[in-house]
């Protein structure tokens, strides 16, 4: 292959990633407390070699993605187990299979044995890392800002874990809007009052589905071109090997 045939293929390979990237986010659009997910690329300069020295021919690089942290909207809900996060913080959560993960997602419910848990099955977890039991007949639960969670028949049940992640950007998505350390590395989350809930709330994806869908689209014709470009190469190639042979045997 000559060098446009390899530049069209980084370029379509780059866009495949995008793509499959850009159709998560549009997937999950109207999932509570998700972040959106960006590629970053850049180009790779590949200096000229032999007789034929120019400028170099530059390759689309996949330099892999980042969380996109930007507040999600907030939407009232009026249940008193819902919460939204605002600010620059994450909640924290035990999985059904005991990993520790974190993330954004604030509809909330009791489970039958009355530990405070997502609508995924995850259960909320304090700023001590414990998990979160109201009692049977608490009456009207009320959360503060802080995330201290009380009534007025049993008083103060517990609060609500806020912390801060400064590593987020290399965690792993595991679905259901919540985030889990790469393997063999530990989390450097730390309990944060920077940021407060919101009772009665939730905070509903950073996507904006008209900007995805144009995004959608632009990729899409670039990968199209992309593919396009190395189809043409491969024509060209066969043709002149055709004449190539025509030529030797006549």
């Amino acid at each position: 292959m000559d060098n446009t045939t390899y530049v069209a293929l980084s370029l379509a390979r780059a866009m495949q990633r995008d793509l499959d990237v850009t159709a998560n986010n549009i997937a999950n659009a109207n999932t509570a407390g998700f972040k959106a997910e960006r590629i970053i690329f850049s180009s790779y300069l590949h200096p000229d070699e032999g007789q034929q020295v120019g400028e170099g021919t530059n390759f689309v690089v996949d330099e892999g993605s980042y969380l996109d942290r930007t507040q999600g909207a907030l939407t009232r809900t009026d249940n008193p187990l819902d919460i939204a996060v605002k600010g620059d913080a994450f909640l924290s959560y035990r999985t059904p299979e005991g990993q520790i993960a974190y993330g954004r997602d604030g509809q909330l419910a009791l489970d039958r044995d009355g530990y405070l848990v997502t609508l995924s099955g995850a259960k909320v977890l304090d700023e001590g890392g414990g998990d979160i039991v109201i009692p049977p007949g608490a009456g009207k639960i009320l959360i503060g800002t802080d995330g201290t969670i009380s009534s007025e028949e049993t008083g103060v049940l517990g609060r609500i874990g806020l912390f801060d992640v400064p590593d987020v950007q290399s965690y792993i998505r595991l679905g259901n809007s919540m985030l889990v350390p790469p393997p063999g590395q530990g989390s450097l989350a730390e309990p944060t009052e920077t940021a407060e809930i919101a009772q009665g709330q939730i905070e509903m994806s950073n996507v904006s589905p008209v900007a995805e869908v144009t995004r959608l689209m632009m990729i899409q014709k670039a990968y199209d071109q992309a593919t396009k470009l190395m189809s043409t190469e491969d024509d060209l190639r066969k043709d002149m090997l055709s004449r190539l042979g025509r030529a030797a045997i006549g």
